[in-house]
């Protein structure tokens, strides 16, 4: 199992609209792409010195091709909104992490 964790650190100016977008569209856009099992938001607890808020959102799949397939068929296209909403309000990473157990 994969998890593509996505990492954003959001400017306060823009925080409210942006967890409306990230839970209301974002995420189930994500889901439907059928490329993800299930995703899980949560708050980083961290006090960034550039200000914002941090977030991760964790999306599970069954596999790294599967994440390939995501990268190829909806990446593009599903970034390309929040870049156009938030544009330099956002600064987003993303991280592949490999499951190895789970207790």
């Amino acid at each position: 199992m994969i998890i593509y964790n996505v990492t954003t650190n959001i400017h306060e100016s823009v925080h409210d609209q942006w967890m409306i977008w990230i839970q209301h569209k974002h995420i189930p856009e994500m889901l439907a792409s059928g490329k993800f099992i299930s995703a899980r938001l949560v708050r980083v607890l961290v006090e960034e010195e550039m200000g914002g808020v941090t977030y991760s959102v964790q999306y599970t799949t069954d596999s790294k091709e599967t994440l390939e397939r995501y990268y190829q068929e909806d990446a593009p296209k599903l970034r390309e909104e929040g870049e156009k909403l938030f544009g330099d309000k956002m600064l987003t990473f993303r991280t592949e992490l490999q499951v190895i157990s789970e207790h």
